[in-house]
Formats: structure tokens, sequence, C-alpha cells
């Protein structure tokens, strides 16, 4: 009897839980004004007796609560439920249920284990609907904090652990490092047209290749700034178009053996995108940009005017679908640098950015290109200083790449093929415009023009459990490509050649555990003709958590 009293309290009890989840709901609903005034008039007023709007801290409280009943309502449940098993077991030792009963015979009968078993299912279906619901609820207030207006925010912090071995034999690469990522982002959708959005990062302010902060620096404070600012412009009277400035996440197709994903590139990008409804070709897009780098101005005693080291690019993207499981997708690209010297000046001479306002000096370890410099010595201190740094080459890149996604039959281990391809239609082109008087860092060799990246990569990281490979082998020749603004990760930047490892498990839906392994060795060319360096190794375990 007791049993069956206490069975019918803790049915009562999760009757009252389930109204009081019920009222909750109606509560957030009428704090947020999404349900309770829709039904109003433009002119209606809401009823004086309405109960007041909770706000989102009062919400999460009453969450709180609702989940503590739940867990004690579980905690009387298995008391419940070990209860009944007793029950059944004495009632089996006393003959019921052990023996068939003969045909036509009304089967034993112990009464209360039948009102047990049917208060349990009762029980658990009202507890199980009770953690939908809070579920829900959580989800809703979680969505809510994220948004202010129209911005949405999100971010990351990466925790890093780095050792490295190897590479020149001074011994000059060896270090451990401790690194740290911070980046917040907040994105708006202002209308159906315009959408914009900033992102703040951490990192070296000289380095535009990296949000990477080592730890290293006396305990002293990490500079936060600005990562990307930009706006974003798709007309209705023409939605192919799309119409991007600022400071902004690459609008084309890349990989790092070009463009270093850290980096964002600021100017203009304009996309005209069209899907094609054909059973293979799916998609067309022409993309072009215009990227300014630096502002210089000229030294003539008749001309001081300033201008723009600037790179002008455009791609063209197609998308194709070969059957049911393979998609591809084709780039071709063409990177056009002009007054690309600036940035060997900046590489070279500290406050050498830009000349005409004395910008941070640029920064790049490993830069490999080949440079020639003017120097000039002090009389009477022997100080030498570089009056005049020049690529012996030009840069204008072309770069084709191709991706192949691989749907398997498990959703979770889908495979990625990516191929890219880069060369440097004017390499060693400047040699003519460089003085007599220059010095050339490294003999610029016309031949070492090309680059490759090939990766292949299994698996996701999208829930728990989650766990992707990835392999990926560079060659990148010394005047390729324009080494300060490629792979960060790598050294040297060119004239090298590169193996990475990886291996990602997602630890948690917002948390991955990452580790990589980079080993490589300067290419031999006209400018490594030494003997082999001892092989480079870098590695590098992660701790992301996303928020």
């Amino acid at each position: 009897m007791s049993r069956s009293v206490n069975s019918w309290k803790l049915r009562r009890r999760a009757g009252a839980i389930w109204a009081g989840a019920l009222l909750l709901g109606a509560l957030v609903s009428t704090a947020r004004g999404e349900d309770g005034d829709a039904g109003l008039a433009p002119d209606a007023q809401p009823s004086t007796n309405s109960p007041p709007a909770l706000s989102v801290e009062a919400v999460m409280e009453l969450v709180k609560a609702q989940q503590q009943e739940i867990e004690s309502l579980r905690a009387s449940l298995r008391d419940q439920q070990a209860v009944t098993a007793r029950l059944e077991a004495k009632l089996n030792a006393a003959g019921f249920g052990l023996a068939a009963p003969e045909p036509g015979a009304p089967a034993p009968t112990a009464p209360v284990a039948p009102v047990a078993a049917a208060g349990q299912g009762d029980l658990a279906q009202k507890v199980a609907s009770l953690e939908t619901s809070v579920t829900s609820y959580q989800k809703s207030v979680e969505e809510r904090l994220k948004k202010l207006g129209p911005f949405t925010f999100s971010g990351d912090l990466r925790l890093r652990a780095e050792p490295t071995f190897g590479g020149p034999v001074d011994r000059s690469q060896d270090r451990f490092r401790e690194r740290i990522r911070l980046r917040f982002n907040a994105d708006a959708q202002f209308n159906d047209q315009i959408k914009g959005g900033l992102s703040l990062a951490s990192g070296d302010l000289n380095d535009p290749i990296s949000t990477n902060q080592s730890l290293n620096q006396y305990d002293t404070r990490k500079p936060i700034a600005i990562d990307r600012a930009y706006a974003t412009y798709n007309p209705s009277w023409f939605r192919p178009l799309t119409l991007t400035g600022g400071k902004f996440a690459y609008s084309w197709f890349n990989t790092e053996l070009v463009w270093d994903k850290d980096l964002n590139p600021e100017g203009a990008s304009e996309t005209l995108a069209f899907n094609v409804e054909t059973p293979v070709l799916r998609k067309v897009a022409l993309v072009g940009f215009q990227l300014p780098f630096a502002e210089n101005r000229r030294a003539l005693p008749a001309d001081k005017s300033l201008y723009n080291t600037m790179v002008y690019g455009e791609q063209l993207q197609t998308a194709w679908q070969l059957g049911s499981r393979v998609r591809l997708s084709a780039y071709a690209s063409y990177y056009d640098w002009k007054f690309a010297d600036s940035v060997a000046f900046s590489l070279l001479v500290p406050n050498g950015a830009s000349p005409a306002d004395g910008l941070l000096t640029l920064r790049s370890a490993g830069e490999e290109n080949s440079i020639a410099t003017v120097t000039v010595t002090n009389p009477v201190t022997g100080a030498k200083t570089i009056t005049s740094a020049q690529f012996a080459s030009k840069f204008g890149i072309l770069d084709s790449l191709a991706q192949i996604d691989v749907r398997t039959p498990s959703q979770r281990w889908p495979l990625t093929l990516t191929g890219d391809f880069a060369q440097n239609t004017r390499a060693c082109e400047n040699l003519r415009n460089i003085p007599a008087a220059a010095a050339l860092s490294i003999p610029c060799d016309p031949r070492a023009r090309r680059g490759y990246w090939l990766e292949a990569s299994a698996g996701r990281t999208l829930k728990k459990g989650d766990w992707q490979f990835s392999y990926s082998r560079i060659v990148i020749q010394r005047e390729a490509v324009l080494g300060a603004f490629n792979y960060s990760e790598i050294f040297p930047s060119s004239g090298v050649e590169i193996h990475r490892s990886e291996i990602l498990y997602q630890l948690f839906d917002n948390v991955t555990l990452q580790m990589n392994g980079l080993f490589g060795r300067p290419l031999a060319d006209a400018g490594n003709r030494g003997p082999v360096q001892p092989l480079w190794e870098r590695f590098q375990f992660d701790m992301t958590y996303k928020f």
C-alpha cells in the first residue's frame, strides 16, 4: 500500500513539474515577445495583469531549478525500480510466473507489480518529456545570448605547444614555444541585400600571416587588433553579383601555397556567380579583386607623388557533380603584383612597410626570395644602412587548383583531395632594373618558378567523437611565390620541400584536439649548393574551443 502511495506521489510530483515547465515556456515567450504579443492589433496594449517579463538570468535560474527537479525525480524513479525488482523476486520465489498456466486457466497475478510497472512507465515518459523541454529552453537561451540586434557573435580560443628541431646547422631554429590564438567575430545581416561584420584577433601586429601570440614576453599583456572589418552588397535586382569592401575573408579559393589562411586581404572584391542546371556542370563564377598593400612616395626631385603596392587578381570558378557521391571544384587564378619592391624594403628595413608614413616593419620568418640591396656605410661610425631593396623577380602568379570531395557510405568519413600548382610567369624579370652597385642575397634562377601543394584528408570534425586525418606534400621553388604572405608555419617560406601530417579528434562538439607534424629541407637550386641541411621538424599540439 505504501509503495502505491509513493508511486502516486511521484506521478503527482512529475505532473507538477510538467505544469511548471509549460508555465516556464509561456513566461519565456512572453518575456521575449515572441508569442505573447503576436495576436495584438497594432494599437492594442497588453493586459496589465500579464506576468512580468523575465530577464535572461531569471530564465536560466528557472531552467536550473527544473534540472534539479529532474535529477530528484530520477533518483525517486531508481528507488522505485529497486523496490519493484525486490518484490518481483519475492513473487517469483512464491511461485508466481515460474510455470506457464494451463490452457484456459487464469494466469497467476501479483497485483502490486503491474501497478508499479505502469507507474514507472508513466513516470519515465514524463521525465523524458521534461528533459526534452529543458534542453530546448537551454538551446533557445544560448542562441539568444549569441545575438544582439542584427549581430551574431562567435569565436574561438586555441592553446598550442610547439617544439621545433633541426634545420640550419647553427641550430637557430631549435626552440619551444607556448602560443595562444584568440578570435572574436561579430557578423550582421542588416537586410536582404547588405551584410557586414568585424573580427578581433590576437597576434604580432607586424605579422599579417599569423594570429598566434607567443607566451614569452615576461607576462606582458597581449595585443588584440582588428582582423576583419567589411561590408558585402548583394543587390536584389541582380542576385548573381556580390560586392565586398574593407578587410575581409578571402572571396576566392586558395591553399596556403600562395596565401596564408590567417591573412585577411584589404581592398575590394567583386563576384559574379551563376548556378547552372545541367547534369554535370553546376556552377560558374568569376571573382575579381584589387588589394592595396602599401602606400609609397616617389623620391624624384620633380615627382614626390604617392603610389600603391597592389595586387590585381581574378579567379574563374567551376563546380561539377560527377555522380551521386563525387563533386569536383576547379579554379584558375592569376595574381599580378605591382610595385612589389616595397615589400622587400619592408622586410629588411625597420619602419619600412611604407616609407611614406612609417608603418610597422613587415615581419616574415625565413623569407627566401632573391633580393638585391644597396648599402651605404657611414664614414664616421662605420654603420651600414640599406637605402634600397628590390626583388630580383617580378610576380605574376598563375595558380591552378582542383578539389575532389567524395561522400562515402559513412557520413563521418568523407574524403577530400586537393591539388594546387602555381607558377610565377615573371621570375627574375626585375634583374634588368637592379643597379650595378646592388648585391643579391641569393642568385636568381629563372627555372625556380614553380610550386606544388597536394593534400588528402579523411574524416571530419563536426560532432563529438569525430576523427580527421590529413597529409600534405608541399614543394615551393625559390621564386614561385612571394614568400612574405604564404604558409606561415613552414621554414623557409620558399625554396623548400615540406611534408605535413595532421590528426584531429573532436573531444566535444565545440572542443577539438589536434596534432600536426611538419618535416622539410631546402631545395637544391642556384641559391643552395652547399651540404644537405639536417631535417627541419616542427610539432604542434593544439586544443581549440569554439564559442
